[in-house]
């Protein structure tokens, strides 16, 4: 098994929990919050997907698929198309509202995406830095498993506000 093996296969169980986390919920379930500063599954799950989508996308230099596929257009949400979520506050969140076929659309899109370049890795790469604002500088092998660390946190808090509501 190689490095990328690993790593693909984490990437399918945080899928294999996206999917859960939205199916069946109309957009309005998907916006309820807990609470005025809480987070919904709408945004939690835009969100990781912008932050991996972001990241793949400057390892592998790429165009993100939010903007080369058009989901920012169809998602039309009022942030700038480089938005990522990073920094949003109670009032940001409440502005992602989606539909869950939207949310597992651009998921699934980002997901291939990442698949395709997690597969075309040798383990040699994973050496490779690819940012050094950090002490010690950060390696390509650490800012996926960084984004896989963001995606589990993520969708482990949208499938509890999934539990929350369904308890309503």
């Amino acid at each position: 098994m190689t490095s990328s093996d690993v790593l693909i296969d984490a990437f399918e169980r945080v899928r294999d929990a996206v999917h859960p986390a939205v199916n069946g919920l109309s957009p309005e379930a998907l916006a309820f919050r807990v609470d005025g500063e809480s987070n919904s599954i709408a945004w939690l799950v835009w969100h990781l997907t912008r932050i991996q989508d972001d990241h793949v996308a400057g390892l592998d230099g790429s165009e993100q698929a939010w903007t080369s596929l058009g989901w920012s257009e169809r998602f039309a949400l009022p942030f700038d198309a480089a938005d990522t979520g990073y920094g949003h506050g109670p009032e940001d969140v409440a502005m992602v509202t989606a539909d869950a076929a939207s949310l597992l659309g651009y998921f699934e899109d980002v997901h291939d995406k990442t698949k395709a370049f997690v597969r075309s890795l040798a383990d040699a790469d994973f050496g490779r830095v690819v940012d050094r604002n950090w002490d010690p500088p950060v390696t390509l092998g650490v800012r996926l498993v960084s984004v896989l660390a963001d995606d589990l946190q993520h969708v482990g808090q949208a499938a509890l506000v999934r539990g929350i509501l369904q308890q309503q």
